[in-house]
């Protein structure tokens, strides 16, 4: 058989094609007879013209051009004769040059603006940038060297300097590159450790940033001295001078600003072959709109549809596909495999998204950013939309015209772990738009694909793709609980388009991305340069994410930098700098902190940005503290008209304590500006997170108080204090207001976010590894533990799913302080109860500090089945997960092809088994013992089918622990024995592991697999 890897790289031969030339066409190339390390020499002559300098050194001459007061570029050609490959590729018009000035000094000129003065030494030449205080940013430690290959600059390092950036670096990047070599350049390694999408780019925390304008490959060692070489006989770069954010905008503003997405294309978009693909059988393009109906009919946001993505696979009725989808709230995307000779035609059917792959990728990046403009031209130029593509393997300047994709991958922990850093760490080189497919391409399972669309939906923009896995992977395939918890987060997106959307529209004004590394926003935080904060971001500058990437219902180890924040789930606050760990994460729970300050414009349950409507209302998202202020940004969405001043913005201003008590008042300003479809007038709604009930709330006077969640959610407008909301939320409706005028809400005597006394707030939490069983009756433990005051009249009780039953546990009189309590509560699930994660969560209400309050948490319990008894093959169990490597696991019989019961008879060293399991490394089965069983007996090997080819190792896990390891086993070997004492083991993992790294043929068998059980 033809193994996922095989199959791969086939793909990768075909969409990169015979790319021969790295460094792209025109490029300086090096001369083979240049003599090895040669360095520039002394000072010979020196001139000025305005804004430029030149500046000799025997027969090489370097280039001092001034491009703004804080951005310079520096050439130098080793034969004294300038080239520029790259010509206006990259670098956009800048306008007219600032004044600068110079002067002699015995060692030196110094080339100064207002802002900085570069020094040019004489001997040898050499330069370094100094701040107009007198500051140094920046040093050479010798001068430019070049030889035969590449040519190199070498700058001393600063004794706790950091760098960042290189563009799309897998699996880094949001920490410090610091004592690391990058590569920029084409590798077509889409893994870990590959830099598909990398731009030649750093900046460092000593307040300065690189641009090499080329398009050769570069390497970066940050060791000591710092070296960064381009593969060219020449030198070309740019400085810039700031701090991080500035850096950033002042390299787009030389190679462009990021572009401004079209709202659909800020909604997970759908990639799938139709019209031929021979894994799935004969379908037409058409058939792309019962998939689209599949996402309505199970209310799930989706902004577009890749009808094509697949090789060799055409289309066909596009303008009825096209109509199709938009009748369905959806765009039309195409992939450009057969290239972009046909996008006006193909726009003008309907077509809005083109991702960018086989057939326009030439020889060299600069090919592929020519493909990445003229795509996104091609849709401008035939339609009223914005462009928007997507692209793999771009370069410096695509962050104006495209999205940057990571590339083929599998669906894997290991795969969310790595991807976390990597878009974070894009932000760094300028690209506000980076991201991967929703739990890869190949391989994936039900769990992996749900915990990755979780934390990508706090990504601008993002896809799944489908038609490479052994099952589509639309987030509504794997049915419950996994539907509901995708639909939830679709749909939380969906409600933060308006949070989303403004800092796109930043994004084209600053040149920085809605998702950043922490220590964008926390640069003095020795922490959030380090590995502390290596697998979290922040989405805008209120929401910290730290995704599960582990298959487990905790997370550990999440930073919380300095100031208040707030559990997005629960509403309890945790005050930085502080590293949560054991934080309670079932599977429909992200860990998702909000920032204190934080206010958020949101749309309220809506599926699509469609479904608003003139009197919808925008709602107000606000953890008060201090002062805070946000500016929403509004367009129509879809058309160009906003860059010609065809938008509005609108500005909430939040007044709070510090901490603690006090009144808090919400100012929203008028709406200035206008664009089609503007809502003239629209009800607001205000989620305000305070802890503390307030006396009255005003608008214009006193708004009524509501009684309950019925009367506030039928009235026309007025206010409810719901405790049991996430700590405490004040609710805040009003009936339609002018857009064009401003108003106050005035909340009296509250609190600040966390409560008018927030030490004295108690919290709940839970053991990990609960478990009942389907229609028995067990009890699950919940602790409540005390703040700094002594909390009374605790009553616990819980949320279960439907069809449970729960008895309430009798109430604990007095918590003291600082002490935790541990209840019980009665529950028995549904006789009809799936098995696995059970969706609870634990309320506490309590007095405590003079105050009625109540505690939540969302915790694991689990449904297991019966325990096994006497005799039992493994194929005949429950199997409670089953991750394998290409194709589903099968029961007695091979791993096969990619699809179901494909597979021939279990067959090692020519022995048959009529009994057993056939996976493909790497495979992870889990059974439920229930401390029942005694032993493990197996055969293990490599599937006969594989004829000689795979190495893998297999693997007894129990309750955690490793019990037994195989030698490795090839197609070759024979059979290996197992025989595994089990001693009342409760959980048992069945792994395949490949341990050469090729993946090809890894068919390992378990022959035989049964437990003996009591």
């Amino acid at each position: 058989m033809q193994s996922s890897t095989r199959i791969r790289a086939a793909v990768v031969a075909a969409l990169l094609g015979l790319f021969a030339v790295l460094s792209g066409p025109g490029s300086a190339q090096a001369d083979p007879a240049a003599p090895a390390g040669s360095t520039v020499g002394d000072l010979t002559g020196f001139s000025a013209d305005g804004s430029v300098y030149h500046l000799r050194a025997g027969a090489a001459e370097a280039r001092v051009s001034f491009v703004s007061d804080e951005t310079f570029r520096i050439e130098l050609a080793p034969d004294g004769t300038f080239s520029d490959p790259a010509g206006d590729a990259i670098v956009l018009p800048q306008g007219a040059p600032p004044r600068t000035r110079w002067k002699e000094r015995s060692d030196r000129y110094d080339l100064s603006t207002g802002d900085v003065t570069l020094r040019a030494y004489k001997s040898p030449l050499r330069f370094a940038l100094y701040r107009a205080d007198g500051s140094r940013v920046w040093s050479e430690a010798k001068g430019i060297s070049w030889d035969g290959e590449k040519t190199t600059q070498t700058l001393a390092r600063g004794g706790d300097e950091q760098f960042y950036g290189a563009g799309m670096q897998n699996g880094r990047g949001n920490t410090s590159h610091r004592g690391q070599t990058v590569e920029v350049g084409v590798d077509y390694n889409w893994d870990d450790g590959g830099h598909p999408n990398s731009v030649p780019f750093y900046l460092s925390s000593a307040g300065y940033g690189v641009f090499r304008n080329t398009f050769a490959p570069n390497t970066y060692a940050f060791t000591d001295p710092v070296t960064t070489s381009a593969k060219e006989q020449r030198f070309d770069a740019y400085y810039f001078a700031g701090d991080a954010k500035d850096v950033i905008g002042q390299y787009t503003k030389l190679t462009g600003k990021p572009f401004l997405p079209p709202v659909y294309g800020m909604e997970i978009g759908d990639s799938d072959c139709y019209l031929h693909n021979a894994n799935r059988g004969e379908r037409r393009t058409k058939d792309s709109l019962k998939v689209a109906d599949g996402y309505v009919e199970n209310d799930m946001p989706n902004g577009w549809m890749l009808v094509n993505d697949g090789y060799g696979c055409g289309y066909e009725d596009l303008v009825e596909t096209a109509e199709g989808l938009q009748d369905r709230d959806m765009q039309l995307g195409l992939w450009t495999e057969d290239g972009i000779d046909k996008l006006g035609d193909q726009v003008k059917a309907g077509q809005r998204v083109a991702k960018l792959d086989v057939a326009w990728v030439g020889d060299g990046y600069k090919f592929a950013l020519d493909g990445c403009k003229d795509a996104y031209k091609g849709i401008e130029d035939n339609s009223d939309a914005r462009g928007f593509t997507y692209a793999p393997e771009s370069w410096a300047g695509a962050q104006r015209c495209g999205v940057q994709w990571s590339g083929d991958q599998y669906g894997t922990w290991d795969y969310i772990r790595w991807q976390i850093p990597t878009y974070a760490g894009a932000t760094m080189s300028g690209l506000a738009y980076t991201t991967g497919d929703v739990d890869g391409i190949f391989g994936g399972s039900a769990k992996t694909y749900t915990r990755d669309l979780q934390w990508k939906m706090f990504l601008g923009t993002t896809m799944t793709m489908d038609g490479w896995a052994d099952s589509d992977k639309q987030p509504f395939r794997y049915g419950e609980p996994y539907t509901s918890v995708n639909r939830d987060y679709l749909k939380l997106k969906e409600s933060l388009l308006p949070y989303q959307y403004s800092y796109a529209h930043e994004a084209t004004k600053t040149g920085v991305g809605m998702v950043r590394p922490l220590v964008l926003e926390y640069p003095d935080d020795p922490k959030a340069a380090t590995d502390a904060a290596k697998y979290e971001f922040m989405s805008g500058e209120d929401f910290l994410v730290a995704p599960v990437y582990q298959d487990s219902t905790e997370r550990d180890g999440i930073y919380l930098p300095k100031g208040t924040w707030t559990d997005y789930w629960t509403g309890r606050t945790y005050q930085g700098p502080v590293t949560v760990n054991d934080y309670s994460a079932p599977l429909d729970t992200l860990p998702l902190f909000v920032r204190g300050g934080a206010s958020v414009p949101m749309w309220p349950g809506i599926r699509s940005y469609q479904d608003r409507t003139a009197g919808s209302p925008l709602a107000w998202d606000i953890y008060p503290q201090g002062k805070s202020s946000f500016t929403l940004y509004e367009d129509d969405g879809v058309t160009r008209e906003h860059r010609d001043g065809a938008y509005a913005t609108q500005t909430a201003d939040v007044r709070a304590p510090a901490r603690g008590a006090g009144d808090i008042t919400v100012n929203i300003g008028e709406s200035k500006g206008g664009f089609t479809g503007k809502q003239r007038s629209r009800p607001y709604e205000f989620s305000v997170h305070t802890g503390s009930e307030p006396s009255a709330v005003k608008l214009t006077g006193k708004l009524p108080r509501l009684g309950s969640a019925a009367a506030y959610a039928s009235a026309k407008h007025g206010w409810w204090y719901d405790r049991d909301d996430r700590g405490g939320v004040v609710k805040i409706k009003t009936a339609p207001l002018s857009t064009g005028k401003k108003f106050s809400v005035k909340l009296e005597n509250t609190s600040a976010v966390g409560g008018r006394n927030a030490a004295a707030t108690a919290t709940v939490s839970a053991p990990q590894g609960q478990e009942t069983g389907a229609g028995a009756p067990a009890t699950v433990a919940v602790d409540v533990t005390a703040g700094k005051d002594d909390v009374t009249d605790a009553e616990v009780s819980l949320d279960v799913p439907k069809g449970w039953k729960t008895t309430a546990a009798p109430a604990v009189h007095r918590i003291p302080a600082g002490t935790t309590r541990r209840v019980e509560v009665s529950v028995t699930p549904a006789k009809d109860a799936a098995l696995g994660e059970a969706r609870i969560t634990a309320r506490a209400r309590y007095r405590s500090a003079g105050e009625s309050r109540t505690a939540v948490q969302r915790i694991a319990a689990a449904v297991m089945p019966q325990p096994p008894t006497g005799e039992v093959w493994a194929s005949d169990l429950e199997w409670l997960g089953s991750v394998n490597g290409y194709g589903p696991a099968e029961r007695d019989r091979s791993n096969g092809e990619s699809g179901a019961a494909d597979g021939g008879p279990l067959t090692l060293a020519g022995k048959v088994y009529e009994k057993g399991i056939g996976t493909h490394a790497d495979s992870d089965i889990e059974v439920y013992l229930g401390g029942q069983c005694s032993k493990f007996t197996a055969d293990a090997g490599i599937d006969d089918e594989i004829d000689g080819y795979g190495e893998v190792a297999f693997s007894v896990e129990a309750d955690g622990k490793v019990l037994w390891t195989s030698p490795k086993v090839t197609g070759a070997s024979a059979a290996v024995p197992v025989d595994v004492p089990l001693d009342g083991a409760r959980h048992v993992r069945l792994k395949v592991t490949d341990t050469n790294g090729s993946k090809t043929g890894d068919h390992g068998d378990w022959g035989a697999a049964r437990f003996t059980c009591s």
